[in-house]
């Protein structure tokens, strides 16, 4: 077990697993350059990556950074990252799947709401996961089998069972994606149509970690790519909560579709989203 605690946490020092200290290391490192940068948006340089989609100076440091910690200190691990792709390492079984900064673009609008995720996938499962959000501080982690956390609490998800007192999050489809709007926007009528509210904030990574912490009730979204969910899903799962794709199993990393609620919930969720592929 080892200690870890960042230079500008206000947390205190906290005891962590050997693999959970080696997550937060990298990322606390990384955030250092993130929490500069989102200080000088102005100044900073940013290059079209794609319609309604960028990668910043900033996306590429901190993916350095945590390419270069994770390998220092597990160098046979491979990597999948948003912004350099697949890399394999000389353990096939084991590799680091990566986003440096998720909610870009909340982040090149001057938004406070984005965070690196990390995930640790051996055996084609996800073991080990860190979500942290270096502008409010948070550090949500899990470990298969050890629960979840933010800082030193222990995280449960939300114990409501009428949807009509249950918040939602989701990610709404933009330009240049190839999504099918018209099932979305029936997706968004029905949840609407039983719930408390849905919520849209840009970073799927944190969407997930608040199911965890009990903020959400549900989570849903499409098209995403595995670096956007596959801390998250631990996260999740670990924190009592229940996570599959679209057609209830559980390939979310492979179909891209997830669905993430309290237990209370997810069948009914579950019977929603699906109801709007055939209304």
């Amino acid at each position: 077990m080892s200690f870890v605690n960042s230079s500008f946490s206000k947390q205190p020092l906290t005891v962590y697993s050997p693999i959970i200290n080696v997550i937060v290391k990298a990322v606390m490192k990384a955030s250092k350059g993130l929490k500069r940068d989102f200080g000088e948006i102005e100044k900073l340089q940013v290059s079209k990556k794609g319609l309604a989609d960028f990668v910043s100076v900033a996306d590429l440091r901190a993916d350095k950074v945590l390419r270069e910690e994770l390998k220092k200190m597990r160098p046979t691990f491979g990597f999948l990252t948003e912004e350099l792709g697949e890399e394999k390492g000389q353990d096939p079984n084991a590799r680091w799947i990566i986003d440096p900064l998720d909610g870009t673009t909340n982040f090149l609008h001057g938004l406070p709401h984005f965070a690196i995720s990390v995930a640790l996938e051996q055996n084609k499962e996800i073991v080990a996961a860190v979500i942290y959000d270096p502008i409010k501080d948070e550090l949500f982690r899990a470990e298969k089998g050890q629960g979840a956390f933010l800082n030193d609490k222990r995280l449960r998800v939300s114990s409501r069972r009428n949807l009509d007192e249950s918040l939602f999050a989701t990610g709404i489809p933009f330009k240049g994606r190839n999504n099918n709007i018209d099932i979305f926007l029936q997706e968004i009528k029905n949840i609407i149509d039983v719930s408390a509210g849905i919520r849209r904030f840009g970073a799927a990574s944190l969407d997930l970690a608040y199911v965890a912490a009990g903020k959400f009730e549900g989570f849903w979204e499409s098209n995403l790519s595995s670096w956007d969910m596959a801390a998250g899903i631990l996260m999740v799962k670990e924190a009592g909560g229940q996570v599959s794709d679209f057609d209830g199993t559980s390939l979310m990393l492979e179909t891209g579709n997830i669905i993430a609620a309290n237990r209370e919930i997810f069948s009914q969720m579950l019977k929603l989203i699906n109801k709007s592929k055939v209304s």
